[in-house]
């Protein structure tokens, strides 16, 4: 994929998801929002902590929380967050002397992500705008990174995962949900990215 094909991409990425910062609905093939997060697993006492607003823009494809334990005082990386949805859900598990930062190519979407921050009352989050390929972390700062539907998204795959490495210390882990293809190529129905 040349330089221009990813530039293509990732507007086409960040404009979606502009849409999502005003409401997910009619923007994707599969459920999103509270019900959508509840039918995946999602703890109800850990949703209701959840400002409404950010809880309606749940846009995932499974519930990363599942994969492993998050641990009070944990610092953890919420890989294009979005409205920040499961980056407030892991501030109640680190707790106040843990750290959560949400990354992602959205303003419209990290302006939502920080309003529910400050109206869930979570000091220890922060958002940043990045992307994954190219994290402004310093190396070994996270025990834990998240990722629910966002790999796929990546266009450059290696160098998302070289990155994501770097920011997790030592014994540190990746808890990934995502969608994938296998095989060689798209069906030509699906040559570009629409969800």
């Amino acid at each position: 994929m040349d330089a221009q094909e990813v530039a293509t991409l990732r507007e086409g990425i960040a404009e979606k998801y502009r849409k999502v910062a005003m409401s997910p609905e009619g923007l994707f093939r599969y459920p999103t929002g509270e019900a959508s997060a509840r039918g995946l697993g999602y703890p109800p006492d850990l949703l209701a902590a959840v400002p409404h607003a950010i809880r309606e823009r749940f846009v995932g494809v499974g519930n990363p929380f599942a994969l492993g334990p998050i641990s009070p005082g944990e610092a953890v990386l919420d890989l294009g967050c979005g409205a920040g949805f499961d980056a407030l859900l892991a501030a109640q598990l680190v707790g106040p002397a843990g750290r959560v930062a949400g990354i992602d190519l959205s303003p419209e979407m990290l302006a939502v992500a920080e309003t529910g921050r400050a109206d869930a009352g979570f000091p220890q989050v922060e958002f940043r705008e990045a992307s994954v390929e190219a994290l402004p972390f310093p190396d070994a700062s996270f025990d834990v990174a998240l990722s629910n539907g966002v790999l796929n998204l990546v266009p450059d795959k290696p160098a998302a995962l070289r990155e994501i490495f770097r920011v997790l210390r030592p014994g540190g882990r990746l808890q990934a949900c995502d969608i994938g293809l296998v095989g060689d190529s798209l069906p030509p129905d699906k040559a570009r990215w629409s969800d």
